[in-house]
């Protein structure tokens, strides 16, 4: 008898709880409404255009009176066919190497450099201030601008050339022009990295530091066991980030070394010259490529570096019901 009485005791709560929920669902749906438009207009309108750009191709003929026409003629997937295996499949795989090695090289130098400047900023020191004002000026200046900077370090009269003491043409083709790239790019977008890594090391306890000098923790075992691990979460938004700059990367290497040179000819730039040269077809196929590129990376990036992020959400999910159920039943025993 009493838990018969005890059952629609409980059932009015959860009902009510449902009830709730579905209404803060609609609330979200209805204050999220105005962004999922302007995302809708901003991007999905941009690449829905761009698709269906790719499978035309400007064209001129002659009609049957003799007279010029042009127009855009539809040639379906030749576009792509044509940048994989036709005449531009050179400068596109040439392209496709230079993104990649660009990202994998810089953001792993820029990841360790970040790192080090981090805990260089951590440390408490006189003059943190000014340290920390001067790493992340580099970062605040524009990306034409730190390209124009570097043109002139690396120009062969230039300071790049006086301190090895040995003349390199920086910017003419060559595996020195990655290099060049490469230095400017760090220079720049290091600081990026560093900035994310010190709020991460802002919020672990001091009290956790202290607990492994106590321990006999040596400073590398303290860096590998304790800083990044913690830091993680951060250091993976960090990458994330650059990792899909990179992918994009533009105006630095056209700045600093310039257009059509093999050897730092990215993706972006190649869909760029297509569309200076009024390919819009090609250009947008290329674009389109990209795009794909992008998404790839970044799922790929989040679903194995992220998994492990959202099973221990699960698991405390899962934990926390738990509990609920145990102490609900608890409640149950005792009013009965």
């Amino acid at each position: 008898m009493t838990t018969t009485t005890a059952e629609p005791g409980i059932a009015a709560p959860v009902k009510q709880k449902k009830r709730d929920v579905q209404g803060s669902g609609r609330l979200a749906a209805v204050l999220l409404s105005p962004t999922f438009l302007v995302l809708a207009l901003v991007v999905g309108y941009p690449i829905i255009e761009a698709l269906r750009e790719s499978l035309y191709q400007s064209s001129q003929g002659l009609d049957a009176n003799g007279f010029v026409v042009k127009g855009d003629k539809f040639v379906g997937l030749k576009n792509y066919t044509d940048i994989f295996t036709g005449a531009k499949s050179h400068a596109f795989w040439n392209a496709f190497w230079n993104t990649t090695f660009f990202t994998i090289t810089g953001v792993i130098i820029e990841v360790v450099l970040g790192i080090a400047m981090a805990l260089i900023m951590h440390r408490a020191f006189r003059g943190r201030a000014f340290v920390r004002a001067s790493i992340l000026v580099p970062w605040a200046i524009p990306t034409a601008v730190s390209g124009l900077l570097w043109r002139w370090v690396f120009q062969a009269d230039g300071v790049a050339n006086a301190m090895i003491g040995h003349q390199i043409l920086w910017t003419t083709e060559g595996f020195h022009a990655k290099v060049a790239v490469i230095i400017a790019d760090t220079w720049k977008t290091a600081p990026f990295v560093g900035l994310l890594a010190l709020a991460g090391l802002q919020l672990i306890p001091a009290e956790v530091y202290e607990a492994a000098k106590v321990d006999g923790a040596t400073a590398g075992q303290t860096f590998v066991k304790i800083t990044l691990p913690l830091i993680k979460p951060v250091l993976l938004v960090a990458v994330l980030f650059r990792l899909l700059d990179v992918l994009r990367m533009f105006d630095l290497p056209f700045v600093l070394i310039g257009a059509h040179k093999d050897s730092v000819n990215t993706l972006s730039m190649l869909a760029f010259d297509e569309a200076n040269n009024l390919r819009y077809g090609p250009a947008a196929a290329f674009a389109t490529i990209l795009f794909v590129y992008v998404a790839v990376v970044a799922y790929a990036f989040v679903k194995l570096l992220g998994a492990d992020i959202m099973g221990d959400a699960r698991v405390r999910k899962t934990a926390a019901s738990k509990r609920a159920k145990k102490r609900a039943s608890a409640t149950q025993e005792v009013t009965a």
